[in-house]
């Protein structure tokens, strides 16, 4: 069975690009275009991990990710950050709020899913 990733993404552009490229590789997309929506798609969906942009009107990512982390189904599901920000400072924001790690944007599509495997195996990267 295909891992089923679920992508919060208000940029199309963004969303089409790794739409292309995790399909490509087997996985089972699920897209969310605002937070929101991707916190009730995550509920009633159940990802194998989420990549969670940060930076979303509205409510931001980091603050969806808080909200997933309360929920007991969401402990051991890994939450990736997707930001073009990697100051010391967002990177510790995206820690704090529980992601399990970040991947830069824009993402490189050669290695997009190793780094996607990666964190499915262990959580972490």
């Amino acid at each position: 069975m295909s891992p089923r990733v679920l992508y919060v993404e208000d940029n199309l552009d963004n969303l089409v690009l790794v739409r292309r490229v995790l399909n490509a590789a087997g996985f089972e997309l699920l897209e969310a275009m605002s937070a929101q929506e991707g916190i009730e798609m995550a509920e009633n969906h159940l990802p194998d991990l989420i990549l969670m942009d940060i930076n979303m009107p509205e409510m931001d990512g980091l603050t969806a990710t808080m909200h997933l982390r309360k929920n007991p189904a969401f402990r051991d599901v890994p939450i990736v950050a997707l930001t073009a920000n990697v100051m010391r400072t967002v990177l510790e924001q995206v820690k704090t709020a529980g992601c399990d790690g970040y991947i830069v944007k824009p993402i490189q599509v050669d290695t997009f899913c190793d780094q996607i495997s990666s964190f499915l195996k262990d959580g972490k990267s």
